[in-house]
């Protein structure tokens, strides 16, 4: 018994050390730059939106399935979002422009410092997300039904 109780804290002890922040924790705020990228306004992503630039939606498959911004690429940074995958939407020095869902969630953070480490060169952090983009009344594509 003393052997499955000392792995199971040790796995909580894991989980807690390692786990991101979610999304729906106010009081948390993704860093402001990430070393190797560009952190962008809500206005360059604009820009960089309307110019056509590859945009990367790092939420989980729900949220994206729910609404995303129009032509942006999925991969859930949870399950799907590795160099490969990224190297087939994008060229190591190609602009790419990676979101979550907003300041309060970790994952584009996680998923820009990930792409950087893999060797892209232009990796622009969108920090302030879907909710910032929906704040500005910008275009969304939506689900069916929604």
């Amino acid at each position: 018994m003393g052997y499955i109780l000392r792995l199971v804290v040790s796995l909580l002890v894991s989980l807690y050390l390692v786990s991101p922040v979610f999304a729906s924790n106010s009081d948390y705020f993704s860093p402001e730059v990430v070393q190797g990228a560009k952190t962008i306004s809500l206005q360059e992503a604009k820009a960089l939106f309307d110019d056509g630039q590859v945009f990367v939606d790092v939420r989980n498959p729900r949220l994206f399935n729910r609404k995303h911004l129009p032509g942006s690429y999925h991969l859930d940074l949870k399950n799907g979002f590795d160099e490969a995958a990224l190297t087939l939407i994008a060229k190591k020095d190609q602009p790419v422009v990676i979101y979550s869902s907003s300041v309060h969630c970790s994952r584009a953070y996680r998923a820009v410092a990930l792409a950087v480490s893999w060797g892209f060169t232009k990796v622009l952090y969108f920090r302030g997300g879907i909710i910032d983009w929906k704040k500005a009344t910008y275009p969304f594509k939506y689900a069916e039904g929604n």
